[in-house]
């Protein structure tokens, strides 16, 4: 029974360190989620929004009275005036004064309501800054993520033709040793071996490139393992019968770069009205309450304190005359940088238009290039099999043989390149419309 207790838990043990040490597969929903969580670039989006949140909390809190409080306590010796009576005294006195001090601020050139107003256009702008890092975020894991998935099966073509290239030296051997063929024919076979199997290592370095790549942008540690899961090869792409403006005119009107463009403008425009507010008064409301307490006088300490407590309300109003042009040269600035954001508005705007129309000529352009090199590759397939039997039969030299088996290597890898490229633009094309990337 012991020994069968033993055996139980040693086969748990070994489960679950199984389990511990199994490399999780990822799908490109599971990269595109994780790194919106984790990449450092979305999450330094993240901390600039909570900093136009603070910005804003704090605009609309200017709006509220200041309240603070003080106390003093003072020696004196000789002539001087008591600072609660105001009188004149030569004695030795000590003094104590209390307060509470609040002041208001009424109008101020209507400037603290822009302010208010220009933070929250610039929280509203930081929101739709983040999801472009996170639309950034998303592309850049589905280029890695195809480019991995490229390498993948690159690797599945170089170790095939390293089994045709191994067969054919050993049937040229085999030739050589009967005397059906030169030697520099089967040399020429072990040389095409090798440069197979050296295909295979730069294939498989290839494809740990990328892994680190997309491990990079996932923050995952170099130290962790990743697979990727492949991708169905009948998944259906996006119709082309699309109009190219609507396309561009969609993705205008969605876009978080262009709504944050826009709002740029409007926060601008926000601070030339602030800046013009420094031409007007600032009318302030200020209060007071206070007691104090003297030496030199012979009542007790409370008593002071209640026939000493005073009272003063007040308003102030501030006219500005000269400030040595600094509020024209702020009303200047604000002007400029409003045409400056006008500009970064119409730069976006290309810029989206040239990527929409890159994507959109691309794709088309890799639909039809799929199909030519899959017909391609099938051709070359169909050509490959027939060198090699005619090889068998001694009917092929060892040169042509090596010739078609790189024209089919060639003609796979055009096709696999063109598929990816074409789920790729596609894809592209889906998040132009304002779709979701999802190739699984």
């Amino acid at each position: 029974m012991k020994l069968y207790l033993i055996i139980l838990s040693l086969f748990f043990v070994q489960q679950t360190f199984a389990q511990d040490t199994s490399t999780k597969v990822w799908s490109l929903q599971d990269c595109i989620d994780y790194a919106i969580e984790h990449n450092i670039t979305v999450k330094d989006a993240a901390l600039n929004k909570n900093l136009a949140e603070v910005d804003y909390s704090k605009a609309k809190s200017s709006r509220l009275p200041n309240l603070f409080g003080s106390a003093s306590q003072s020696f004196s010796n000789g002539s001087t005036i008591d600072p609660i009576t105001s009188d004149y005294v030569t004695d030795q006195i000590h003094s104590t004064n209390v307060g509470i001090n609040s002041s208001l601020t009424l109008f101020q050139g209507n400037q603290l309501n822009n302010q208010i107003k220009q933070n929250k256009i610039l929280l509203e702008q930081s929101i739709f800054l983040e999801e472009v890092e996170k639309n950034n975020i998303a592309l850049n894991i589905l280029e890695v993520y195809l480019q991995t998935l490229y390498s993948k099966e690159s690797i599945v073509i170089a170790e095939n033709n390293v089994v045709a290239s191994e067969k054919e030296v050993e049937r040229a051997k085999a030739r050589l040793d009967a005397g059906t063929i030169a030697l520099g024919d089967y040399t020429e076979a072990q040389s095409q071996a090798a440069t197979n199997k050296f295909n295979v290592i730069s294939a498989k370095n290839d494809y740990q490139q990328y892994i680190i790549q997309l491990k990079q942008l996932l923050e995952l540690s170099p130290l962790e393992d990743i697979e990727i899961e492949t991708i169905d090869e009948n998944m259906d792409l996006v119709n082309l019968n699309i109009d190219k403006n609507q396309l561009y005119n969609n993705a205008i009107g969605f876009l978080p770069e262009i709504q944050a463009s826009n709002l740029n403008i409007e926060a601008n425009e926000k601070e030339l009205d602030i800046a013009k507010g420094g031409f007007l008064p600032t009318l302030s409301l200020t209060g007071s309450v206070g007691s104090g307490y003297t030496s030199i006088n012979d009542n007790t300490f409370s008593d002071q304190f209640d026939v000493n407590f005073n009272q003063k309300l007040g308003l102030s109003l501030t006219i500005p005359i000269f400030n040595r042009n600094q509020t024209k040269a702020a009303v200047k600035t604000a002007t400029i940088n409003i045409e400056k954001a006008q500009i970064q508005k119409q730069t976006t705007e290309k810029e989206v238009y040239k990527k929409v129309e890159t994507a959109y000529q691309n794709a088309i352009s890799a639909q039809e290039q799929v199909i030519a090199a899959e017909a391609s590759k099938v051709a070359a397939e169909e050509s490959y099999k027939l060198a090699q039997k005619k090889y068998e039969l001694g009917a092929l030299s060892t040169t042509d043989l090596v010739i078609s088996q790189n024209t089919y290597t060639n003609a796979q890898q055009n096709y696999l390149q063109s598929k990816y490229l074409n789920i790729l633009y596609h894809q592209l094309l889906q998040f132009y419309q304002g779709n979701d990337i999802k190739i699984n």
